[in-house]
């Protein structure tokens, strides 16, 4: 890494929060942009600095990470900034988006010489400021070198799962067994309760056996405890199963369990439960 190198990002949310913190620590000067001005704020004090608008992002780094909300905001953004960025320019997209948009958006930039890479991020913005969320990247193999030191210093778990589109497909399945871990969690939970079993107590016998997975380390007592601070927002995660089944549907695939999935999320967003931690799936078996 250069000495003190300006690495750009451009959406400064929960996750983009979390990337500019491993940045600033790993000794890279953060340049960022985000929409918000409380973001924008919060990245100062953390000791980046903020543009004004994402092309002067573009304009004065040469590598920029991405974290947004969906597919349709990032093709909006590089269109925004496609004029400042200059060939040998290096996207990283840590975006949850559609696999074949970011493909063609890979294709479309390696066409200027501008390389692209998805690196979805496997867990909560807890997780990535921790440095140990894992990182699906896709990505020609000419792009992973220039990437690596930002990637490393993200997280200590980084795979490369395929060319450009690959780590937005392997993120849909990982959010799919992730989040339907943190449904049937919540189920048991409120099964033992229904059950007169103490669902602390039926938690801790879980979590010593075959049934035993991560998401009760992470999610299990924000469960029993009600504290639904966000790490990960329970509308965000509505918006991926959305995109899980409609990639499943392209692809001439059933997914029975997402699509009761996304059933009890959209009902506890319609509640107005959304900005709450995706750990307030466990609400639905309220009564």
């Amino acid at each position: 890494m250069n000495e003190r190198e300006h690495v750009g990002l451009i959406g400064v949310g929960l996750l983009g929060s979390a990337l500019a913190e491993r940045l600033l620590k790993a000794g890279f000067d953060v340049h960022g942009f985000d929409t918000d001005n409380k973001r924008r704020d919060d990245l100062t004090a953390a000791g980046g600095s903020v543009a004004d608008e994402a092309a002067i992002v573009a304009r004065t780094c040469r590598r920029i990470m991405l974290s947004l909300p969906n597919s349709g905001v990032v093709s909006a953004v590089v269109d925004e900034i496609s004029g400042d960025l200059k060939p040998g320019a290096l996207l990283i997209d840590t975006t949850t988006g559609d696999p074949e948009e970011t493909a063609e958006l890979g294709a479309r930039l390696a066409e200027r010489n501008i390389g692209y890479v998805d690196a979805t991020v496997g867990g909560s913005s807890a997780h990535a400021r921790a440095g140990h969320a894992l990182l699906m990247v896709g990505g020609a193999p000419e792009h992973l070198p220039d990437a690596r030191d930002i990637l490393d210093a993200v997280s200590t778990n980084v795979v490369h799962v395929g060319p450009c589109g690959s780590g937005a497909r392997m993120k849909l399945v990982f959010n799919l067994v992730l989040g339907l871990n943190r449904a049937v969690l919540a189920e048991g939970l409120a099964f033992a309760k229904a059950s007169g079993l103490d669902p602390r107590a039926a938690l801790e016998v879980l979590r010593s056996g075959a049934a035993a997975s991560a998401v009760m380390e992470t999610k299990g007592e924000k469960m029993l405890n009600r504290e639904f601070t966000p790490q990960a927002r329970l509308a965000q995660h509505l918006k991926d199963v959305h995109l899980i089944l409609q990639t499943a549907e392209s692809h001439g695939t059933s997914l029975p369990f997402s699509t009761l999935h996304r059933s009890l999320l959209s009902d506890l967003a319609d509640q107005g439960y959304g900005d709450e931690d995706n750990s307030a799936i466990i609400r639905a078996y309220d009564t």
